[in-house]
């Protein structure tokens, strides 16, 4: 089994105290987002969880205690900086911040297991093209060394985001085609591998690769595991990932972004926190009498 520990919300960031200790435990709990009464356990152990995914967009808190899980897990960990300052993202460190801390996970759990994500990319009357490129650019020349790869998408026009975010200009197909230039023009000046996520195109041209970001490919390679020839699914239209087991929750994530997929609103996210046990093996709250607790699937993916 793959366990994604922030695909619902920044876990390592606002939850740090509750992942380790589920971790210390063995067990976590999960409730289903669309039938809340369902509630599903997992094994938190190494002979259960082929690989332990994480994404952040600030993984401070957590880098003095990370060795209690990477020292027994394999792992991958993706990395969110983008152009954008708090005007879009209120609860993210600065860029020089979140490079410096990107550095210091690097250096802990090595470069190959690593990956920069600068997604979404979406333009506003202040975030243009060339404001990207030259933000890419800087970023690019220093987090080249610690890196294993970056990975990009461009924003997804959802419904909640027009309300979220009345800023934003859609992307037309030239600005998509320009942004890929740029970008996979200035990653193959710094030796980067890029790639696209969940991003329909093809991008090719300009050196950038179609996959999925959590791949058995990506982490096997980064952890030295052989898994098995397994069709990777995905999660949505244009996503090439493996299947994973999500232990987070919508609607708890405190960063704020606008343009979030995972919160119907930040205000929602805060009143939830309020919810939050760090000794509960759920994220928000406890069990409740009416709750039905049923073992989750871990079938794993390595070969043999």
């Amino acid at each position: 089994m793959i366990l994604n520990t922030g695909g619902r919300s920044d876990t390592v960031q606002y939850y740090t105290d509750w992942l380790l200790k589920r971790f210390e435990e063995g067990y976590v709990l999960s409730r289903n987002p669309l039938f809340p009464n369902k509630v599903n356990r997992y094994e938190l152990t190494p002979d259960k969880v082929d690989c332990v995914v994480f994404c952040s967009k600030n993984y401070k808190p957590i880098l003095p205690r990370l060795h209690e899980i990477t020292e027994r897990f394999h792992t991958y960990f993706h990395y969110t900086i983008t152009a954008y300052g708090k005007d879009i993202e209120p609860g993210v460190p600065s860029i020089d911040k979140s490079i410096e801390t990107l550095i210091q996970l690097s250096k802990q759990v090595g470069k190959q297991r690593v990956a920069w994500r600068y997604d979404p990319v979406l333009l506003t009357k202040g975030y243009t093209i060339e404001h990207h490129l030259q933000t890419f650019e800087r970023m690019a020349k220093v987090l080249a060394p610690y890196i294993d790869r970056c990975i990009f998408s461009f924003v997804e026009m959802y419904k909640k985001l027009k309300v979220n975010m009345p800023e934003l200009i859609p992307l037309t197909a030239q600005d998509m085609e320009t942004l890929a230039e740029g970008l996979g023009t200035i990653a193959g000046k710094y030796g980067i591998y890029i790639q696209t996520c969940g991003t329909n195109g093809d991008f090719t041209r300009w050196g950038i690769h179609s996959s999925g970001c959590m791949t058995l490919d990506i982490l096997g390679g980064a952890n030295g595991i052989v898994f098995k020839d397994l069709k990777h699914k995905g999660t949505r239209q244009g996503c090439h990932c493996i299947e994973s087991r999500d232990i987070g929750a919508y609607d708890t994530c405190l960063n704020g972004c606008k343009y979030c997929y995972a919160n119907k609103n930040p205000h929602k996210a805060f009143e939830n926190y309020k919810l939050h046990n760090p000794m509960s093996p759920l994220l928000l709250g406890n069990l409740n009498p009416d709750d039905t607790v049923t073992q989750g699937i871990q079938k794993s993916f390595q070969k043999g």
